[in-house]
């Protein structure tokens, strides 16, 4: 019987990916010959002649599949597939979610009924990890994998005893030092990506605002490049120079800082990310590749209890790694927001061999924003609406985010490498059919986007209802939205919830205000209702409030008004974009 195991994953951000190469470490331990890889990069036609696989992925927009496995997703929905084609085959499906969400853990819960359907042997329950979970993911993920493991070692035995935990593996990868200077090499760009350049970048929020909220223009002479209203931009985040020479410096790395490396896979079941560059300096690594600014996940902590020289920091690792100490990691880590920066050196001494660095260091990963223009209105040009991330944690100092610390240095002529565009969760309709839009703070950007767009082909039943705190410091878009009611182009209900100190009005009290416009949209003249912003209580209390509207403009009893809310989730009359 043949030891082999291929995992493959759907990740949009990262998180199934490092649960697919945690699962990878664990099967490696077990004498597993293991291959992780991204569903979409793997030949799917080999999928009749595996004997194991394990499938994590994660879940995306409202419901939807990861941009990664769309084509294997495609492929498994053929309706030519026969039932039993993969009768020899042994699974396992884990998901990644939030349960906040309605479609909660949505691709893997498809996923697992599909394998079924074809004849696979799912060797366990699917595992459903939850964001909400006090634990998080882990809550679900360490026990679901026990008791994967105790299976999959009964179905596929071994003589040879398990490594043990604290024994490391080889590495993944070997790191070359060339011994000679190179200039600085950005990362490749693919196939569907495209290097955009600034026109703008400004602050659209009052100075003594709070939140910083950015424009940013980036046009791009490419030809094939393009987008529709509604769509998706993902962009590559970069560590800034600067913070990177400190952390060489603080690691004891300087001198390698400008020497070009050559980074190969150690066998056959490893592989570099497409767009790394085949020789690069050591600064460029991280500069581009890996995310030392950003908050870790379990998995580092694991893989740094091997290169502590202290026991007790060993130890310490080890216990944030395991199923009991995952309250005492969130209180260390996850709650004040420590970086894999800080970490370090909350825990030296350390020895890291450079050969080690990939399998230590988690790699950046993309983020995705809402386009927030018309390519129509703005030709070979994509305009982003953006809050800078910046906020103070527990250890009363200032966070950033990754991402949006490197968008906010961008200056007119700076380059935005690698974008690519990917379809959102919202849709317009045709011209005829009227558009609500609700877009409460830089949840307006696909709003602008839609507007714009219909303005643009003559399509002028358009309501927007916009939230902000104040009128005069974060009232995104105001001139250009007046500019359309001026114009009969727009109709415009605006929630301004700090204004009023005694009265905090949000765009769901606009919604029940203006109820009998709402319902004689919705009801009359099957008006398309749009909904994007904060994950948090506001599409709940969206979705509440136009309940409300249908009992009492529409005489509908509860029962009824929720029926009626389903129907048009169903048929898409209603969509919704948020994140958390």
């Amino acid at each position: 019987m043949s030891r082999s195991l291929v995992i493959l994953y759907g990740s949009e951000t990262g998180c199934a990916q490092d649960v697919a190469e945690t699962l990878g470490r664990q099967a490696r331990h077990r004498h597993f010959k293991t291959k992780v890889m991204a569903m979409d990069d793997y030949d799917k036609n080999l999928l009749i002649e595996e004997e194991l696989v394990i499938f994590v992925c994660s879940t995306t927009g409202q419901g939807s599949e990861p941009a990664n496995m769309k084509k294997f997703w495609r492929f498994l929905l053929r309706k030519n597939l026969p039932h039993d084609i993969l009768a020899d085959l042994n699974c396992a499906v884990i998901g990644l979610g939030d349960s906040s969400y309605k479609k909660f853990n949505f691709p893997a819960k498809k996923l697992y009924k599909r394998l079924q359907q074809l004849g696979a042997t799912l060797l366990v329950d699917r595992g459903d990890c939850d964001d909400q979970h006090y634990m998080g993911l882990d809550g679900e993920f360490i026990p679901w994998s026990k008791t994967l493991w105790d299976t999959v070692m009964l179905r596929f035995p071994t003589d040879k005893p398990a490594i043990p935990d604290d024994v490391l593996l080889p590495p993944s990868f070997h790191l070359e030092f060339l011994k000679e200077s190179q200039q600085s090499t950005p990362p490749l760009t693919l196939p569907g990506e495209f290097n955009l350049t600034v026109r703008e970048n400004k602050r659209i929020t009052a100075s003594d605002h709070f939140q910083d909220v950015r424009h940013v223009a980036l046009s791009c002479e490419n030809e094939e490049f393009g987008y529709e209203a509604g769509d998706i931009a993902v962009m590559m985040p970069q560590n800034l120079v600067r913070d990177v020479n400190v952390f060489l410096d603080a690691m004891g790395w300087s001198e390698h800082a400008d020497e070009a490396i050559h980074i190969s896979a150690t066998n056959e079941d490893f592989t570099l990310p497409p767009h790394w560059p085949p020789t690069m300096t050591f600064r460029d690594l991280f500069v581009y590749h890996l995310d030392i600014f950003g908050v870790p996940r379990r998995s580092f902590f694991e893989m740094l209890a091997y290169f502590t020289t202290d026991e007790n920091f060993t130890e310490k690792l080890r216990e944030f790694a395991s199923p009991q100490g995952q309250d005492d990691l969130w209180s260390y880590c996850m709650k004040p927001r420590r970086t894999v920066f800080e970490i370090l050196f909350d825990f030296k001494p350390w020895v890291i061999p450079f050969h080690y660095i990939l399998d230590l260091f988690p790699l950046l990963q993309p983020r995705s924003f809402s386009i927030a223009s018309s390519l129509q209105v703005h030709p070979a040009t994509m305009e982003l609406c953006i809050a800078i991330v910046k906020y103070k944690t527990t250890l009363r100092s200032i966070r950033r985010g990754v991402f949006t610390k490197w968008l906010s240095g961008l200056e007119k002529g700076q380059v935005v490498p690698r974008v690519r565009i990917t379809k959102g969760t919202m849709t317009l309709p045709p011209s005829q059919v009227p558009l609500i839009a609700i877009g409460p703070g830089t949840g307006v950007a696909p709003m602008r986007s839609f507007i714009e767009e219909r303005i643009a082909a003559g399509a002028y039943d358009n309501l927007l209802i916009f939230g902000c705190r104040y009128a005069a410091k974060d009232y995104h878009y105001k001139e250009q939205w007046e500019d359309y009611v001026g114009k009969g182009q727009l109709t415009l209900w605006t929630a301004c919830s700090r204004d009023d100190p005694d009265k905090k009005v949000y765009v769901q009290d606009k919604i029940r205000e203006g109820g009998e416009v709402i319902w004689d949209w919705i009801d009359g003249e099957g008006a398309k209702v749009v909904l994007s912003g904060s994950s948090d209580k506001m599409p709940e209390d969206v979705a509440f409030a136009l309940k409300s509207v249908f009992m009492k403009y529409g005489d509908l009893d509860p029962e009824e008004a929720e029926t009626y809310f389903s129907n048009m989730i169903k048929t898409g009359q209603y969509q919704e974009e948020c994140w958390a």
